[in-house]
């Protein structure tokens, strides 16, 4: 069988891998068929050199055809204290540092101010963003925001507002630019008994990077002991464990014009973890490829 074509896959599956480690990481789990990798920080670069890992990063994928879909940073840049305008300033650096990893999308939470409502923080939001909106669009890159509640509510909460519908419209009246969206994963909303889909289908267009991850719910203890008991009812999945039909969302995906990357985010499942975790991620790969339809195939020319 001839290698496939990835130049011609319009969405690729991949999966997240921690930005700080990323060449060696890659350079033993690339032989596994991803075709691209979402690079991630927490909270701050560090003392990460970016113009290093990029240029180590581009050793290892070097004749492979994979991508770096995103680099992404992930803390609350609304708020003030020292870490949190550490998480500020790295948005601005990521954004100018994008081109070197051939990504043109940056990702992370939306912030928050911390225990206040999310309609408090847009006034905040819109003085964060719209200037960072408009040096990544001078740049040629996207923004897009995690739709993780990381446990906040509408009133209270500490990392990140764009939550679900209703958030998204008021970030996205406050910094209307073409290029800030979603980094949407169906799990976040499925936790809270949303049906994800007709979400995907509205919001596709501002969807620009999809995380894949999956979630399982318990009914039965729903019916019996509710949301708040003490029973778990509802699991973060890797795809291909869960409840998701990811044919169904990668059809829509393909029929809003999608163009870009699922990206497995490991590292939650509660079955396939520790040994197990990469063959629970490889596993997911693979379904996902199914759900996409397998690797392209040219048409015979007429």
């Amino acid at each position: 069988m001839s290698t496939p074509d990835l130049t011609q896959e319009t969405i690729r599956i991949g999966t997240l891998v921690s930005a700080p480690t990323a060449p060696a990481y890659i350079r033993q789990i690339k032989h596994h068929g991803f075709e691209s990798f979402s690079l991630t920080f927490w909270q701050t670069l560090g003392q990460t050199d970016l113009k290093k890992l990029a240029r180590e990063v581009r050793e290892e994928l070097a004749g492979t055809g994979i991508t770096i879909s995103t680099v992404s940073i992930f803390g609350n840049p609304l708020e003030t204290t020292p870490i949190d305008l550490e998480t500020a300033r790295g948005w601005k650096t990521i954004i100018d540092h994008a081109h070197l990893f051939g990504a043109d999308i940056v990702t992370g939470f939306a912030g928050r101010l911390r225990d206040k409502p999310i309609d408090q923080s847009i006034p905040r939001f819109k003085k964060v963003f719209a200037p960072l909106a408009a040096r990544a669009a001078d740049k040629g890159v996207r923004i897009a925001f995690e739709n993780c509640d990381m446990g906040g509510t509408w009133q209270r909460g500490d990392w990140n507002i764009a939550h679900s519908p209703e958030c998204w419209d008021l970030m996205f009246d406050a910094v209307p630019a073409a290029n800030l969206g979603l980094e949407w994963e169906p799990c976040h909303q499925m936790v809270k008994l949303i049906d994800p889909m007709p979400q995907l289908r509205k919001y596709a267009s501002k969807m620009f990077h999809i995380h894949g991850k999956d979630c399982t719910i318990h009914w039965d203890v729903v019916r019996s002991a509710g949301v708040f008991g003490s029973q778990p009812f509802a699991f973060h999945r890797t795809p291909g464990f869960g409840d998701s039909n990811w044919t169904d969302i990668i059809s829509d995906l393909r029929k809003s014009g999608f163009k870009g990357s699922i990206d497995i985010e490991g590292w939650h499942d509660p079955v396939y973890q520790g040994h197990l975790e990469m063959t629970g991620q490889v596993r997911g790969l693979n379904y996902l490829k199914a759900c996409r339809g397998g690797s392209f195939v040219a048409n015979p020319k007429m």
